[in-house]
């Protein structure tokens, strides 16, 4: 018996993987956000209503996400306590 040929496409990793010295840009759903900073959903949008936090980007129609790297110097900027 012959096979069927294979009808998935073939993914050329050059074309989805960043160049050598790049780096990715990764994206973080509310969820994704809320378990890293421990903020609450209101806190967040508060803080970005006072620009305090950094802004999502709209992936599509009805989804937002925010760059992990925006997130991430938001934190590193957070003073660090002493107790």
């Amino acid at each position: 018996m012959a096979q069927a040929p294979d009808t998935r496409a073939a993914i050329d990793p050059a074309r989805h993987s960043p160049a050598v010295g790049e780096i990715a840009v990764v994206f973080l759903r509310l969820q994704a956000v809320i378990r890293v900073t421990g903020l609450s959903r209101s806190t967040l949008y508060r803080l970005i209503a006072d620009e305090q936090f950094p802004r999502p980007v709209r992936l599509g129609p009805r989804a937002v996400a925010w760059r992990r790297t925006d997130v991430e110097a938001w934190g590193e900027a957070r003073p660090v306590t002493t107790h």
